[in-house]
């Protein structure tokens, strides 16, 4: 499957941006059908395990993910976040970089590797026009709340 890229800025400094969008259990809200669960204990570092459970009724499949690189931001320097995808359904990985911006604000670049088991080529680009839509819109309301 083609990458998804999302790229996004946000007024918020790279630090308060990085803390809504490693927010793990804020993500479920702002994905239509879905729920988010923390397996392990805070803080988030490598190693933290979560599952997003999308579905309607007894329709529903998980998305098991485990943070594998953790780097939070620093003063003047980006912070990268990297989700791979542990499921039987969902594969692939998921990175969220957070750039700071000078005088104010951030840059985040969202960049996913989805595949659907089952799916073949041919629905690649429907999959990525719905991840693209979906991340987008999730990560654009997980900095506007």
């Amino acid at each position: 499957m083609p990458p998804i890229r999302i790229v996004h800025r946000t007024r918020l400094p790279a630090e308060e941006a990085w803390l809504r969008l490693t927010d793990w259990a804020r993500h479920g809200a702002q994905v239509p059908f879905t729920r988010t669960t923390v397996e392990t204990a805070p803080p988030t570092r490598v190693g933290t395990r979560f599952t997003a459970r999308t579905g309607v009724g007894r329709v529903t499949f998980d998305d098991p993910m485990e943070v594998t690189v953790w780097r939070p931001p620093a003063t003047g320097s980006a912070g990268l976040v990297r989700l791979d995808k542990r499921g039987r359904v969902v594969l692939g990985w998921a990175e969220i970089e957070v750039r700071p911006l000078e005088p104010a604000g951030a840059e985040v670049h969202w960049r996913e590797d989805l595949r659907v088991r089952g799916l073949g080529r041919f629905f690649d680009p429907v999959v990525a026009l719905a991840g693209r839509l979906m991340f987008g819109r999730a990560l654009a309301r997980l900095l506007r709340s």
